[in-house]
């Protein structure tokens, strides 16, 4: 038995240094590795649980992201994750749906920074990549469906997808008009050659700014890409829960209520089992809409 402060502590932890690279290595070669080959999902499930093991972190964002998509798309799936900043008198926080869709569970405090909720959900952001990069990328992304044709060519989309339980667009008026079980809103950032844009969705098309300008595109009568610089913020309307990246006023550290992104569980969709995937919602989620498969829709 070894004497405290001796060289098994020491040990102990260049073997989870060792497990952890050995683990990231097999990640990023099956990230690369094509769906069909023989036991990838059966390996890729190990190595995520290895990652998982050593790990530090509380939700193991960083296993399941590496596991999902390599190392490299893992680091840019955090690094953009976004700052969530509530409208005041908000109490709705994004979460898992898969253990959690309900009022008694998806609500948090109503001011500071928050990224968890009186029942002790997590802030959750479901995400996706489509990578048009190089030649290489393209044949891959577009071998498994998705759209990197013309503009796309070149640009890296990455998606963050939010569940929130209900929706309430016209939560003023009496009775439940405007009202639906379930609500996803996302946020999009593409990394291309001239720089970082985003864009959100807002009710029925995508937003870049807040305020009556966008008012036409928040109540579905106009749709529009709303591509513009990454302000790496996502600005969250009480009620409809209608996203923006740009909002005039006070700084977010004045505004009541955020998540910093750092704080947001990542859960790649491509890693939710098919029961999840067949999951019922009163609205289509993220991966049966058109933009999940091309990333310039600009439909929700």
């Amino acid at each position: 038995m070894g004497e405290p402060g001796g060289e098994s502590g020491q040990a102990t932890v260049e073997w989870i240094a060792l497990v952890l690279l050995v683990s990231l290595a097999l990640a990023a070669m099956l990230a690369a590795s094509p769906a069909w080959f023989p036991g990838a999902r059966l390996a890729q499930a190990i190595a995520t649980r290895l990652i998982c093991a050593a790990d530090l972190s509380e939700s193991c964002s960083t296993g399941r992201l590496v596991a999902a998509f390599g190392p490299e798309l893992a680091a840019r799936l955090s690094a953009n994750a976004p700052e969530i900043v509530y409208e005041q008198g908000m109490t709705a926080l994004p979460v898992d749906f898969r253990s959690c869709r309900g009022k008694l569970c998806a609500n948090g405090p109503g001011s500071g920074p928050v990224w968890r909720s009186d029942g002790g959900q997590a802030t959750v952001a479901f995400v996706h990549a489509v990578d048009c990069r190089t030649a290489e990328a393209r044949a891959d992304t577009e071998g498994r469906g998705f759209d990197c044709s013309g503009d796309r060519a070149g640009n890296l989309y990455l998606q963050y997808w939010l569940y929130y339980e209900d929706s309430a667009t016209l939560r003023g008026l009496p009775g439940d008009v405007g009202f639906h079980q379930d609500d996803w809103e996302g946020y999009q950032v593409r990394i291309g050659p001239e720089g970082t844009d985003a864009r959100a969705t807002s009710h029925h098309g995508y937003n870049y700014d807040g305020g009556p300008g966008s008012w036409l595109s928040d109540v579905g009568l106009v749709h529009r890409s709303a591509w513009n610089r990454s302000t790496g913020r996502l600005y969250v309307s009480g009620g409809s829960h209608a996203g923006h990246v740009h909002e005039d006023g006070p700084s977010p550290r004045s505004r009541p209520r955020w998540t910093p992104g750092s704080h947001l569980t990542l859960i790649p969709i491509e890693t939710l089992d098919p029961s999840a995937r067949r999951t019922r919602f009163a609205i289509t989620p993220p991966w049966r809409k058109p933009v999940y498969r091309d990333p310039e829709d600009r439909g929700t």
